[in-house]
């Protein structure tokens, strides 16, 4: 054995990784300043503070697709995280960049998930002016809610891992993010359509199927292999336009089949009117927040939305039960 500092994985970050990668000695730093770890890299300590937030553990009772799944093996926010993270990390490790600076920014980019999954985030977005975004409030977690002084680049990445932000991410591996969510949910989400008899192998796009073959691990190292390529040969994190134009094929399925299917259209009814009135009644009540969301500087709507969009499923479903679920008499 021998001592392996600091210092030492700084040079050999130096001397490994490629002219473009982001090198953790050059961080633009945190909000607060800190000295330095003797044996953590910056980013070795952001994902370790990120593994280590109640907010991170918050994720294995969310949902991904299926709402309170009968099965254990359905994929929840928590698993999904997990595997964009082993996506991430393999990209970026083909691609001689920061492993560990994606891999902070990939265990954290779900964190500010709402309950309830996307149906959850569409009804909290009735509440503000746009759109109200879970990568958003991750970056709201980490700096306010659960105040982590994470590095800029983990933050930039966790704010910029969805399609739906503009502005891209500042760094190569938070683009390698990006790329590493889309290809896990597309992957595990067929799957756990087939699994839930929502669809079969046979109903998949034809060219997906003969692309990527039947659904499993070859379908992520077929989409691994289609960043690394590409990336390697454009010199930026990017995708094999034939690949890219399936899984955009792909992606339109999904939607149409499994995400919005006529009959789950009840379902995000009710639950879109749970979160209205989970959201409506702190509002009335912001005294029955928990005093962890209720921040002084912050407007009402603020801190409600912190404390609904914080819920797991089932504490959602809790807590409205227990206000609106008309009590039985004897």
């Amino acid at each position: 054995m021998r001592r392996l500092t600091r210092e030492a994985r700084e040079l050999q970050e130096r001397e490994l990784l490629a002219s473009d990668a982001t090198l953790s000695a050059e961080s633009r730093g945190r909000t607060r300043p800190e000295e330095p770890d003797e044996y953590r890299t910056a980013f070795e300590r952001d994902r370790d503070r990120i593994l280590h937030a109640k907010a991170f553990r918050r994720l294995k009772h969310k949902t991904q697709v299926f709402i309170n799944p009968e099965g254990d093996h359905f994929v929840t926010r928590l698993t999904h995280t997990l595997q964009v993270t082993q996506i991430g990390r393999s990209i970026a490790r083909s691609l001689s960049l920061n492993e560990t600076l994606a891999e902070a920014i990939c265990l954290g980019h779900d964190v500010g998930h709402s309950p309830f999954g996307h149906t959850g985030e569409d009804a909290l977005s009735d509440y503000v002016e746009g759109e109200w975004r879970h990568s958003e409030q991750g970056v709201r977690i980490f700096e306010v809610l659960e105040p982590c002084n994470l590095s800029w680049e983990v933050l930039d990445g966790i704010r910029a891992h969805s399609w739906k932000v503009p502005e891209p991410p500042g760094t190569l591996e938070g683009a390698v993010c990006r790329f590493a969510d889309r290809i896990a949910y597309l992957s595990h989400d067929v799957q756990d359509a087939i699994r839930a008899d929502v669809i079969t192998p046979q109903d998949l796009p034809a060219r997906a199927r003969t692309i990527f073959g039947d659904p499993g691990s070859g379908w992520i190292a077929a989409m691994i292999a289609a960043v690394v390529d590409e990336s390697l040969r454009v010199g930026t994190i990017a995708m094999d336009p034939a690949v890219l134009d399936v899984m955009y094929e792909l992606r339109s399925f999904m939607f149409e089949r499994v995400y919005l299917r006529p009959g789950t259209e009840l379902q995000r009814q009710r639950i879109t009117a749970m979160i209205h009135e989970l959201v409506d009644h702190f509002l009335d009540h912001p005294e029955a927040i928990p005093a962890s969301y209720r921040h002084g500087e912050a407007p009402p709507l603020t801190q409600v939305l912190d404390y609904v969009a914080g819920m797991t499923d089932r504490y959602a479903l809790q807590v409205h039960d227990e206000l609106f679920r008309p009590e039985v008499l004897d």
